[in-house]
């Protein structure tokens, strides 16, 4: 393997470690802070792509770009997020992870019929804009995406006001402290429920971002939510429940585990994550960090 090579092969593991990140970090609030095991998360990252495919051609008719998708998609997440914690998520908090796995499976359900009703089953493409659309020359035969590059900087920029948010405001150390001892948090006075439907809304909308961002990249297909669930779930495990330090630490192990995987052990690829994690938890079960 060459420099070129090698250099390609770690920017599409911090790319793909980074995209993990943004669905796993929502995920991981959700589960470390309202206990609730939400297996439709996944499909919150089908309807980001989704979004970003039909949403465009609206947009460009209107004179919009590529961001206004990205914040029109965003604002419709959110409010997503809010009224299913609202309907659905809010009778879950006392109930047996059996009754939440069952209800957020069913609404997987819902999801990908409601996709196959509005959209179809085809497989579509989205296009990047044109300014992102060219490549960077690495080495003398070799070329990389400057949209992959954009997608790493969004992710990295989401990680940093993640950090800014969870450690010099009053909103993150609420969430930080109802990941730790919710039911201290909701004997000082705090809106406990409010503070809740703000993470799930937060969660849905990450996941639906890292979806749009992700589509000019991997296309959108029905189900391109199952696969990514189960990645995100082994980087909750391998980072820690409710950590988003954690999150980011094993997406970007799971990104490089993947992807250098493929190239130098395509036999045991597809299991070498999952190694990873059991690794994990037999040297720390409680994952690398803890929740905060």
């Amino acid at each position: 393997m060459d420099f070129a090579t090698f250099l390609i092969q770690c920017l599409n593991a911090v790319q793909y470690g980074l995209l993990l990140f943004l669905v796993a970090s929502g995920l991981t609030l959700i589960f470390g802070i309202m206990g609730v095991i939400n297996l439709a998360h996944g499909s919150f990252y089908m309807i980001g792509a989704y979004m970003a495919y039909a949403l465009a051609p609206a947009v460009q008719q209107w004179g919009g770009g590529f961001f206004t998708v990205l914040v029109l998609g965003i604002t419709l997440s959110v409010l997503l997020g809010y009224v299913l914690e609202w309907v659905f998520f809010s009778y879950l908090y006392e109930r047996e992870h059996l009754q939440q796995v069952l209800m957020t499976y069913g609404l997987i359900l819902v999801f990908e019929e409601l996709r196959s009703v509005l959209v179809g089953d085809d497989v579509h493409g989205v296009q990047p804009p044109d300014w992102l659309s060219g490549s960077l020359p690495l080495g003398e035969m070799m070329t990389y995406p400057v949209y992959r590059l954009f997608v790493s900087a969004v992710c990295l920029a989401v990680a940093v006001g993640m950090w800014a948010v969870m450690t010099k405001t009053r909103l993150g150390m609420r969430i930080r402290a109802g990941a730790s001892n919710r039911e201290m948090v909701r004997a000082m006075g705090v809106n406990i429920r409010l503070l809740y439907r703000i993470v799930f809304a937060v969660g849905v909308a990450l996941a639906a971002l890292a979806g749009m961002i992700a589509a000019p990249v991997s296309s959108v297909y029905p189900n391109m939510g199952a696969g990514v669930l189960i990645i995100c779930f082994v980087v909750v495990v391998i980072g820690g429940i409710g950590s988003i330090k954690g999150a980011l630490v094993a997406a970007l192990m799971v990104g490089f585990v993947d992807t250098f995987g493929k190239v130098l052990l395509p036999s045991i690829a597809g299991v070498s994550v999952y190694l990873l994690m059991a690794a994990m938890l037999l040297w720390k079960p409680e994952g690398l960090f803890k929740a905060g």
